[in-house]
């Protein structure tokens, strides 16, 4: 049986489930989190006074969307919609259903700013959002921001005055070993509640979003905990529940946060008003170090960020960074994978400077990185592709070189799709992201040639896509 990475579901388990060692208050609670019990008889065996403090801020969110289904010749006809929608469709044509989906979320800010996955609001942005609290009460609330490239949403309480949310801590203090306590609100009708220990160090080379990265810990992530919080035993938000490692879908005690220094990033971007997350720009090619890369470089770990290329005149560059450098540390925390180089810059701080400990040719090095925002990219950059032809709908945009560092692509190949219209010719067969490498039989590097092309008189275009690393060759009418 395949092990498989999922990201949790609402299911089952209902009621809050208090479990060991009461802590005194929270005036002792951060000297007593890092410290075990010298004895069995010393531990008292409840945390129901850390459930009660953050009880408050852990919400069920829900939302509904209605899915299309297949349309059949009488649908126009007013009295076979009638009665299709009294008696059902005789033919056994699916018609238009509700899906739903379901989550958890933690209240972060009084005046009720909610941090949740995207995962569980992803589409969602123009459907009705619900957010049912520990006491039953419901409120709508908007999408302020999703963030598919941390699995992150920040959620808006409509009404309802003050709320009371959870302390955010900070999620570098954590260390492997302490005690953690994982919260959810599956369907808005109870608290369910587990124990562990964080079990593992931050990790990188988890999930498929581009900027995540991770906490281990043991304590069961129920269906349902998904978007909860990870809460740490002074009852402060350390990360946010989201996969779990399974064979089954159940949890076997490998599970996985958000750290909750992410989650402030992405609150403080949503705070901001802006669109997305903006990361900071190396300039360099970062690939993981594999065992046998690690051996050919003589390397005492099988961690770190290589440097496979860096780019002309940027960040990397000037700072000094060459090819077949090993990025080992930035700002002396050890780095274990490339993900973790771009979340440690972008903790200190665009506008910043962050130190960066490489192996070169064997040898430590140290460079100094100015932490730099991406290039903007001007109007010529950009192109909406309206009109009567194959690719009406969608909107293109010349690679820079943060973005194919972003997309882990060559600089020069291809234009990115970054947005497909509902409804529009292209809807079935582009998506965001993809990378436009041929169009009718040409090879594509920038918008202007497909400005050129969008006249063609031919109707169907054979195209070549690069689709989550994969290249898909097929044709659009």
């Amino acid at each position: 049986m395949r092990t498989r990475l999922l990201q949790t579901r609402p299911l089952r388990s209902l009621g809050a489930l208090l479990l060991l060692m009461l802590l005194a208050g929270p005036e002792r609670a951060m000297a007593q989190e890092k410290t075990a019990p010298p004895s069995r008889g010393a531990a008292q065996y409840s945390f129901a006074r850390i459930i009660q403090r953050v009880r408050p801020a852990v919400v069920y969110v829900s939302t509904q969307k209605r899915v299309p289904g297949v349309r059949t010749p009488f649908d126009h006809i007013p009295e076979f919609r009638e009665f299709f929608r009294q008696f059902g469709d005789p033919f056994g044509v699916p018609r238009d259903r509700v899906q739903t989906s379901l989550g958890s979320g933690v209240i972060v800010r009084a005046d009720g700013m909610v941090i949740t996955n995207y995962h569980v609001v992803s589409g969602r942005r123009n459907e009705p959002i619900r957010v049912t609290l520990h006491d039953h009460s419901e409120y709508e609330a908007r999408i302020v921001m999703a963030d598919p490239g941390t699995d992150l949403a920040v959620l808006k309480i409509i009404g309802g005055g003050r709320f009371e949310p959870i302390e955010m801590a900070d999620s570098d203090r954590v260390e492997v070993g302490d005690l953690v306590l994982a919260v959810g609100n599956p369907f808005g009708v109870g608290q369910t509640v587990t124990m562990g220990i964080i079990s593992g160090p931050l990790r990188g080379r988890i999930g498929k979003a581009k900027h995540q990265v991770f906490l281990q810990t043991d304590a069961a992530i129920n269906p349902g905990n998904s978007g909860g919080p990870l809460i740490s035993m002074s009852g402060r938000l350390i990360g946010i529940n989201t996969i779990i490692l399974s064979k089954s879908g159940g949890s076997h005690g490998i599970g996985f946060a958000i750290p909750s220094n992410l989650a402030q990033l992405v609150l403080d971007s949503a705070l901001r008003g802006d669109s997305r997350v903006v990361w900071p720009w190396i300039g360099a090619d970062l690939h993981p170090v594999r065992r046998d890369l690690a051996q050919g470089l003589g390397l005492r770990r099988i961690a770190g960020a290589f440097v496979n290329s860096v780019s002309r005149n940027g960040p990397a560059q000037r700072a000094g960074l060459m090819p077949q450098d090993v990025i080992v540390k930035v700002d002396g925390i050890d780095i274990d994978d490339p993900r973790l180089v771009l979340y440690r810059l972008a903790l200190r701080g665009i506008g910043k400077r962050s130190t960066l400990e490489v192996i070169r040719r064997g040898r430590p090095v140290s460079v100094t990185m100015d932490i730099t925002a991406p290039p903007k990219q001007s109007a010529d950059d950009v192109l909406v592709l309206d009109g009567n032809h194959p690719l009406q709908g969608a909107t293109v945009a010349n690679i820079s070189p943060d973005m194919a560092e972003e997309r882990g692509i060559a600089e020069g190949i291809g234009v990115l799709v970054t947005a497909v219209a509902r409804n529009s010719r292209v809807a079935d067969s582009l998506r965001v992201d993809d990378v436009i490498v041929e169009l009718l039989g040409q090879r594509i590097t920038s918008v202007e040639q497909i400005r050129g092309l969008v006249d063609t008189p031919d109707r169907v275009w054979p195209i070549v896509v690069i689709r989550d690393g994969r290249r898909i060759r097929g044709v659009v009418r």
